[in-house]
């Protein structure tokens, strides 16, 4: 247990994520003047979290086990899937709930007296400047834990 405990590079890649969260949360304050605390939980959005968690994870491999390590390369291979993935299929994923909604939006006479549709959740990826965001996010809080720590 204590092991994990004094894991810094799982740690450093929690930290980035939470953070990560908590300025989405922050900004769509400053920019809605409103919080919304569900922010703290939802995927997309800026910056990205995911993309801060592989990014402090790769960076916090590569400064323990150096640069040419396998387990480096592996950190990269993954922090790669997963922006990628955030930019493409998730995105796209959300684009088409956003266009279904609009549907439902205007198809809503037809279903005032029947059944409604939940919503689709449309926040699900991310544009390539919240991942490049989330990214940068996470190798600067990854180099900065391990210079303090």
């Amino acid at each position: 247990m204590g092991e994990l405990l004094s894991n810094q590079v799982l740690w450093t890649a929690i930290l980035a994520s939470v953070l990560a969260q908590l300025l989405k949360l922050i900004i769509y304050y400053l920019v809605e003047r409103r919080w919304e605390w569900e922010r703290l939980a939802e995927t997309g959005g800026m910056p990205s979290s995911h993309s801060a968690t592989v990014a402090a994870l790769a960076t916090g491999v590569g400064i323990t086990e150096g640069l040419g390590s396998a387990f480096f390369a592996i950190a990269v291979v993954l922090a790669i899937i997963v922006m990628y993935d955030a930019t493409g299929i998730r995105r796209a994923a959300g684009l088409h709930a956003e266009r279904l909604n609009d549907l439902f939006e205007e198809f809503r006479a037809v279903f005032e007296h029947g059944p409604r549709p939940e919503p689709l959740k449309e926040l699900l990826g991310h544009t390539y400047l919240e991942v490049a965001v989330g990214a940068v996010l996470g190798i600067l809080i990854a180099l900065l834990s391990f210079s303090l720590f």
